[in-house]
């Protein structure tokens, strides 16, 4: 029987306790200062690969034969429990830019050994704004949709976050803006629960407002 966590309330406590500021500049990212820190699952290979190996192909000497060209063999998929875990992004003003946290964890027991893409649904009246990370994120769906690809490597208990800025219309109004979510999808976890959870954007008028 795998070891569970102590609840995802407890969880998004922390996360909301220790949750850095984003930094979009030449190389968004941000931190936390629990565990399970947020952070791309590269260990194995970086986001957007597949999970065939990303070994260079080796170039033949002169007159040696030539290298084999058998696919790569694809891992099996390992017993991993993916989860979103809801983290709203901050206040934002009509017209203005926010950027929502796509946190995406590991509850284990394994490492996950198969690619995971997580995806971003962005409510009405707002706009995918670059840049994102990891870099190679896609906007798809007419725009109402950003989607990130993780490579495998994730361990249990650790943790992966796409960024995703968005700007409001100056026409959304005052409240809180609904239909946003994030969602992940990866063969290691392909029945499990929690795979998507809504997020709300609070439209506020001034960006001083709590």
């Amino acid at each position: 029987m795998r070891k569970r966590r102590s609840g995802t309330a407890g969880l998004v406590a922390a996360v909301t306790a220790g949750c850095a500021v984003a930094v979009l500049g030449s190389g968004p990212s941000w931190a936390l200062q629990q565990r399970p820190e947020p952070r791309p699952a590269v260990d194995v290979a970086a986001p957007g690969t597949s999970g065939v190996s990303t070994l260079p192909a080796l170039v033949p000497a002169p007159g040696a034969p030539e290298a084999s060209t058998l696919p790569a063999v694809v891992a099996a998929p390992s017993h991993s429990h993916l989860e979103v875990v809801r983290l709203d992004p901050d206040p934002a003003v009509p017209g203005g830019t926010t950027t929502i946290h796509a946190f995406v964890a590991d509850y284990g027991p394994d490492t996950t050994a198969s690619p995971f893409t997580v995806t971003v649904t962005l409510p009405e009246g707002v706009t995918a704004e670059g840049p994102y990370f990891p870099e190679d994120c896609q906007v798809v769906a007419l725009g109402r949709q950003v989607s990130c690809v993780f490579g495998p490597g994730l361990k249990e208990g650790r943790s992966a976050t796409a960024l995703v800025p968005v700007r409001l219309s100056p026409a959304v109004p005052l409240g809180l803006l609904e239909g946003g979510s994030v969602a992940v999808r990866s063969a290691d976890d392909p029945f499990g629960k929690n795979h998507r959870q809504p997020y709300e954007i609070k439209v506020v008028e001034t960006s001083g407002d709590a």
